[in-house]
């Protein structure tokens, strides 16, 4: 008989598959003993039960690769103990087969040296003697790393449920949750088909039922089911195989992987043409409510080009039987990333959209959301895993989501080089000045949804362009309008940064209480600052303009909207704040004018003064340009005299058309983002995700100017925690590097070293066309004064650099505030 339901738990998670199992596992490692995991069906009847079990650890992004490595270590722990989940730690090999691939594995070894990962560098010759059954053939080198491994999907679900149950939860499967309660955009019940439970939280780790499942609160999670096949060969041939585990094989050029199993092989991969099993274009997934413990059957034509590339590298597969194929959906995200966190609903949290990578990630899952659920914080900078990161509104239209997602699957193998472009699901969110854009040459990027100006198309000299995977994206354009800016005047269209309007009686004390600068100015102040997590670490980095008594405009970046709207929201709940919290991002059309001449080409347009004493850096004033009512905000991110200007979008066409005008008798030209970069780079600015992040606080950051310091100053969050910090003593902080190749260019993430000793990476890097150096940021450790001797592995090589001054333009900022 079913066990009976207890009327109320604390936390309910739901979901018995992996994840669901490493979440209840970790809160109760944690010490949370209230806790119910439902599942539907059995355990592991999802896309557990058909996980090909391969864990490898190394990824573009730090915090998921220390994720995938902390499941590593979990995996060996239970190995040791009655509830071992078959891990084998075989290793892993990913092979290059083209010039390019090997490129990007020697990068990644960059990124396996700053994450303490042993990956080496193998000739093709030296793979083979690792895995035997290969063909050399066409292999140019090869990534290694000998503590990646491979686990049984469902002895681990197993496992961590056998241990979570130990500790104190409770597991009721057969067990279907029908719906879910919320007072005041709260969690507070889930019924179920045995009945309801009250409860705080719920963990929403449902894989492919998990869309359907935070829409019971109406929350959209975007995720899509894709048939994600590969084989069970039959037994190979006495002797084939060597008396060691191989390690798991992986050929991105021919779109396949390998995995021992027993004495045959698993073979899968990523097909070029993609088969998404119930999403369409006008309809979200409806995976049928039997489909538990289940298979798609075979698509043998759609898997004919896996076939026949693994017979490529491994030709004894060529005479080798299939013992079964296994077709199983996956759950996809349209950038193939997790999907962790809590909505935008208070107490409703989710941990699903595994992309086929669940089982590597499971371990390293169950710890943040465990960290998340119960501190408020997940220990980690994971924005690129946050499911905030989706409360854009498109993703709710099952078009664009399915569009992104099939065009991610079809490409999970190809090399993702910096600044490339999506194409699907565009364009999509325009500015009111989009089509000049288009007609005077623009090349557009995409930024969550938006169409963003790159660059225009003038012809430009080639005589800079980098080396290696910085020149792939680069344009000779960008040098003429970062030039520009600097010389005369550039015109920028940023439209669609995110911009939050605070309001209502509580605005002021509320502003006050969740940033670190003082924002109880007088209306018309600009004032940039942080809002700081409980750590002191920066979860916000914007400017906020006090429009009214009661009304506060707060700029922040494109894609981080949604993720600072939810921080607002939570921590007005936390207050009991009597504030409106509005996104107005589409309200208003923003351009930026910006150099020495800005001042020239504004002037006889407004009648406001724009003189210093009138004017002055950083405020805002309500003018009129041309016909257009505006707001003007002497602000910039270039490091020059100039403005932001915002309007209401139905003038933002002849906004921008007045400012064109105007602007040519003083040499104006219209610019891109990849110009506001490369000026940015040059003056030290900071960016959220890149620099700066929950990680880091304004002290590490060189950011303590935007922070309150003093002892009467007034608390806001984070405080307590920074001025601990601070006490301790800051034992790193970012500094700006020069390279002694120019031409080398770092973009992210790429190993720093002093001495013999990696000690950190580049947080973000370019080209300063002014200053004519390759730049790039990194954390240091703090006695690396200026002059220190550094070197940045570029693409595999070894630059030789130097720790530079903070600024290398205008340190002083005199051209910011200059008077005309």
């Amino acid at each position: 008989m079913a066990q009976a339901l207890p009327g109320r738990a604390r936390v309910v998670v739901i979901g018995g598959g992996v994840g669901g199992a490493s979440v209840a596992f970790h809160l109760v490692e944690r010490g949370e003993r209230d806790v119910l995991l439902l599942e539907r069906a059995e355990l592991t009847s999802g896309s557990t039960f058909h996980s090909a079990g391969l864990v490898g650890q190394l990824r573009s992004d730090p915090a998921l690769t220390t994720m995938n490595g902390w499941s590593v270590e979990l995996y060996r722990r239970l190995q040791e103990t009655e509830h071992a989940p078959g891990w084998v730690e075989s290793g892993s090999l990913r092979l290059a087969s083209s010039p390019a691939r090997l490129e990007e594995i020697r990068r990644q070894a960059g990124w396996a040296q700053r994450s303490g990962l042993p990956l080496e560098l193998l000739t093709a010759d030296e793979a083979a003697e690792l895995f035997p059954l290969m063909s050399a053939e066409g292999v140019l080198g090869a990534a290694y790393t000998p503590t990646d491994g491979q686990v049984d999907p469902a002895r681990l679900c197993y496992a961590l449920a056998a241990l979570a149950r130990a500790g104190g939860a409770t597991i009721a499967q057969q067990t279907q949750v029908v719906g879910i309660d919320t007072v005041d955009g709260r969690v507070t019940r889930v019924r179920t088909d045995r009945g309801d439970v009250e409860c705080e939280v719920v963990v929403d780790c449902g894989g492919m039922f998990a869309a359907e499942i935070a829409r019971l609160v109406d929350v959209r999670v975007p995720v899509v089911p894709m048939s994600h096949q590969y084989v069970v060969t039959a037994p190979l041939p006495l002797g084939t195989l060597p008396d060691h585990p191989l390690p798991s094989l992986r050929d991105p050029d021919l779109l396949v992987y390998y995995r021992q199993e027993i004495d045959g092989l698993v073979m899968g991969g990523y097909e070029r043409r993609s088969a998404p099993w119930t999403a369409t274009a006008r309809s979200v997934d409806a995976v049928p409510p039997d489909f538990n413990g289940k298979l798609l059957p075979p698509d043998w034509d759609r898997f004919e080009e896996i076939l026949t590339n693994s017979q490529i590298r491994v030709p004894v597969l060529a005479d080798t039987g299939v013992a079964s194929m296994i077709n199983g959906p996956e759950a996809f995200t349209p950038d193939n990333e997790f999907c962790l966190g809590e909505t935008e609903v208070a107490g409703f949290f989710v941990a699903a959209g595994f992309c086929a990578h669940g089982i590597a990630g499971a371990g390293g899952v169950g710890r943040v959301m465990a960290a998340w659920i119960l501190d408020g914080d997940p220990g980690l900078d994971l924005w690129h895993m946050d499911v905030r990161r989706f409360g854009h509104r498109h993703y709710r239209s099952p078009g664009y989501t399915l569009a992104r997602v099939r065009e991610n699957y079809e490409s999970y193998y190809d090399i993702r080089y910096p600044a490339a472009e999506r194409t699907a699901g565009r364009p999509l969110r325009t500015s009111p000045a989009y089509p000049w854009h288009a007609a005077h040459g623009a090349v557009f990027g995409e930024k969550a949804g938006w169409e963003r100006v790159n660059h225009y198309s003038e012809p430009g000299s080639e005589e800079r362009r980098p080396r290696g995977w910085a020149g792939r994206h680069w344009s000779p354009c960008v040098e003429t309008e970062h030039l520009a800016v600097r010389e005369a005047v550039g015109l920028f269209d940023e439209t669609s940064f995110s911009k939050i309007e605070i309001s209502g009686p509580d605005a002021a004390a509320f502003c006050r209480h969740v940033f670190a600068g003082r924002t109880d100015r007088a209306p018309g102040a600009v004032v940039y600052t942080q809002a700081l997590n409980d750590r002191g670490g920066i979860e916000m980095d914007v400017t906020v303009t006090r429009v009214g008594p009661e009304e506060f405009l707060v700029v922040t970046g494109t894609a981080f909207g949604p993720h600072d709207l939810g921080w607002l929201r939570r921590q007005a709940r936390a207050t009991g704040s009597r504030v409106r919290l509005a996104d107005v991002t589409g309200a208003w059309a923003c351009f930026g004018l910006w150099g020495p001449r800005a001042r020239d080409v504004l002037a006889p347009l407004t009648p406001a003064s724009l003189s210093n004493a009138d004017f002055p850096y950083p405020s805002m004033r309500e003018t009129t340009a041309g016909d257009v009512p505006l707001r003007a905000l002497r602000v910039t991110f270039v490091g020059e005299l100039g403005f932001e200007l915002y309007c209401s979008t139905e003038y933002g066409a002849a906004l921008w058309h007045t400012l064109v005008e105007a602007g040519a008798p003083h040499g104006l030209r219209p610019g891109g983002y990849r110009a506001i970069e490369s000026l940015r780079l040059e003056k030290g600015y900071r960016v959220w995700g890149a620099d700066i992040g929950p990680d880091t606080t304004p002290d590490e950051a060189g950011l303590s100017f935007a922070v309150r310091r003093g002892d009467g100053d007034g608390e806001f969050v984070g405080r307590g925690a920074l001025l601990a910090d601070r006490a301790r003593g800051v034992t790193r902080r970012l500094q700006c590097l020069v390279l002694d190749d120019p031409r080398m260019v770092a973009l992210g993430g790429e190993p720093v070293r002093i001495g013999d000793e990696v000690v950190s990476r580049v947080t973000s890097g370019g080209y300063g066309y002014t200053v004519a150096r390759s730049i790039a940021y990194a954390y240091l450790p703090a006695g690396a004064a200026e002059g220190t001797p550094v070197a940045v592995q570029v693409d595999g090589t070894w630059v030789d650099g130097t720790v530079a001054a903070p600024i290398l333009y205008d340190p002083k900022g005199e051209r910011i505030r200059a008077d005309g």
